[in-house]
């Protein structure tokens, strides 16, 4: 019996040493595929970006990361007050300046830092939505900002302090374009410090890659990214959604007649 109990442990050992030998020969595969995934979801769903500055603060601190969900626009328009991410590309200089990488090797690993959220991108940026293609946008009133007339209460969400902006404005934001501004008023470089850029300030939407719907870092400020109470004053939608509807009337009358006109000659 010892001698059958022996024969079987031996003959058992083999098959441990070739299971473990087959888990070691598939870890790299599922390295690979894992981060194929990975960079698929941050490709095409949901993508971690590190907050690089303190322009807006005190809503997203510096070293923050946000999770950023990129197909939310492809379900509905982007609204005033939601926190996008876009890209400066050809179009906004960098609020952070970073060395270029020393070679190849630290190229690609900033390349995957950046495309997990450990480390900023060069050329993204956070701001928050204050007006939409065909809002008029203006400040100061009576020490706000107004959009389409409407002043915004931004107190929920202006860093401790700040004024809502250092100097006068006052800009219709033009089709395919946004109006962004950062929570941190007097250190943010955002629309207001464009204006000699494409689009006056206002950014492209085409080149929006998300919206920042959550904080996830650190674990002690985690929590969602509401859109403020503000932004839903039915003024707001009302006076920008007038002025196509206008438009549309102006157009008409001048069709009508022309129509009748010809009816006439007929």
């Amino acid at each position: 019996m010892d001698v059958v109990a022996e024969d079987t442990h031996q003959n058992a050992k083999p098959g441990k040493d070739k299971k473990g030998g087959s888990f070691w020969r598939e870890l790299p595969v599922l390295i690979v595929v894992a981060l194929v995934l990975a960079l698929l979801i941050k490709s095409f769903v949901v993508q971690a970006f590190y907050i690089p500055s303190e322009s807006m603060e005190n809503t997203l601190l510096k070293n923050d990361r946000v999770l950023v969900n990129k197909l939310v626009y492809r379900v509905r328009d982007i609204e005033r007050g939601d926190i996008v991410v876009f890209s400066g590309v050809d179009s906004w200089a960098g609020e952070v300046q970073f060395d270029p990488p020393a070679n190849p090797v630290a190229g690609f690993f900033r390349w995957v830092g950046t495309a997990f959220g450990v480390v900023p991108g060069e050329k993204d940026y956070i701001k928050r939505v204050i007006g939409v293609p065909g809002d008029k946008v203006k400040c100061c009133d009576e020490g706000r900002i107004t959009v389409n007339g409407v002043p915004l209460d931004e107190e929920s969400y202006l860093y401790p302090g700040d004024v809502p902006s250092l100097g006068n404005f006052e800009v219709e934001v033009a089709p395919g374009r946004l109006w962004v501004m950062g929570d941190h008023r007097s250190v943010s470089l955002d629309s207001r410090a464009h204006g000699g850029d494409p689009g006056g300030g206002a950014i492209p939407i085409d080149q929006v890659i998300g919206r920042a719907f959550v904080k996830v870092w650190p674990f002690d400020r985690a929590g969602i990214l509401p859109i403020p109470e503000t932004f839903g004053q039915k003024g707001l939608a009302a006076a920008a959604g007038a002025a196509p509807l206008l438009l549309g009337f102006a157009g008409a009358f001048p069709l009508m007649a022309l129509r009748r006109r010809i009816r006439v000659k007929r």
